[in-house]
């Protein structure tokens, strides 16, 4: 079989590794000289800890497997099973860790609640003040910004993938074949337009009534630390964020300790990771109206220093770069990705939302199975 993948992010990269680890031909086109989305503009972490239950945990907790096996064959992955810690402070944060426990899933998800000296010790980086932590075990990280170079390279290897960069597919011109802008035309089995948060020509064309949104949100990165980030991080307003910890204690939380009026204005809460190279990613604000700005914003970063300082008990080391990016994400946030014929022998998928770097393996798996790869 030959696929031919429109998209070099990770979704589109991982329906690559799916289908050449399938013994097929693949051909990969990229409209930029390198992926420039969302897959270089995230944290790089592999997040089970606050996913929803059913389908969306499962398919989180197959991705963890697959990035880990992934991992094992592409050291370049930089793949790392630190896990994550949520401090908490106050009754009415502790209450939504608590009750995370009791969810049915909460041992999938390696949850744990541990005192703050047991945080200290999982992650000596802490120093600041809190009172206990979330521990999820079954969180990981990579490395975003070089991940796809990496998995390309072992593609190359296999003497059954090409890489085309520098092209955008701009029409279908027959079943399981398309055109680029430069006139050139590709023709395979199957099509898999994974072309992320560029919902635009040609998919506008081809699915016009697409229920996905476009997300952006702010980011930013420091100087290396000076010691070691051992776990990713997070503070319990991402409780307010993510489907696994809604309770009737959130519910309390919500009503009775209001977000800081930054963090509720840009509807943000904290994640942070330390890259290989020592330096912090630490994030982030969302935004959903358009047209998004087209600037970034100084009061949510100066409001996550706050928290992050907070909890290392040390001033931030000199941020090094700031950024935006957007994500394409399911209008029904219930749903993982957006799947769809959209042609003869062409197939969207698009839509994960934040999920697209911790679920791709999964999804790539997923269409390959439908599709009967």
């Amino acid at each position: 079989m030959r696929v031919i993948v429109v998209g070099g992010g990770v979704v589109g990269t991982m329906h690559a590794w799916q289908a050449v680890q399938r013994g097929h031909e693949v051909v990969q086109i990229e409209r930029e000289a390198e992926a420039r989305g969302a897959s270089l503009r995230n944290f790089g972490q592999i997040w089970v800890s606050g996913r929803a239950g059913g389908e969306e945990l499962d398919t989180a907790l197959r991705a963890r497997e697959l990035w880990e096996s992934i991992g094992a064959e592409v050291p370049g992955l930089g793949f790392r099973a630190i896990g994550s810690l949520t401090p908490v402070r106050g009754e009415r944060e502790y209450a939504v860790a608590e009750a995370a426990l009791t969810r049915p899933d909460a041992a999938a998800r390696g949850y744990r609640l541990v005192t703050a000296e047991e945080a200290r010790r999982i992650n000596p980086a802490l120093r600041g003040e809190f009172d206990a932590a979330l521990w999820c075990e079954r969180d990981a990280a990579v490395e975003p910004r070089t991940a796809q170079p990496h998995l390309r390279a072992a593609l190359t290897a296999t003497g059954r993938y090409t890489f085309l960069p520098g092209r955008e597919v701009r029409e279908v011109v027959g079943t399981g074949a398309v055109r680029d802008d430069h006139g050139d035309v590709h023709r395979g089995d199957v099509v898999v337009l994974a072309t992320g948060a560029w919902l635009s020509g040609l998919v506008r064309e081809l699915a016009p009534e697409l229920p996905v949104r476009r997300v952006r949100l702010q980011m930013m990165q420091t100087a290396p630390l000076g010691e070691s980030l051992t776990t990713s991080v997070a503070d319990a307003d991402s409780f307010r964020y993510y489907p696994a910890y809604k309770s009737e204690a959130l519910d309390a939380l919500n009503a009775e300790q209001a977000q800081a009026p930054v963090a509720a204005a840009h509807k943000m809460q904290l994640l942070m990771v330390q890259r290989l190279d020592g330096g912090l990613t630490i994030g982030d604000t969302h935004e959903y109206e358009h047209p998004f700005a087209f600037d970034t914003l100084e009061d949510p970063y100066e409001h996550l220093v706050g928290v992050v300082e907070s909890f290392l008990g040390r001033p931030l080391p000199k941020i090094r770069r700031r950024w935006a990016g957007v994500y394409a994400q399911c209008t029904d946030t219930i749903r993982v990705v957006h799947r769809q014929q959209v042609a003869d022998g062409v197939w969207l998928v698009t839509g994960p939302g934040g999920r697209g770097m911790t679920c791709s393996p999964a999804i790539a798996e997923t269409t390959a199975n439908e599709l009967g790869w």
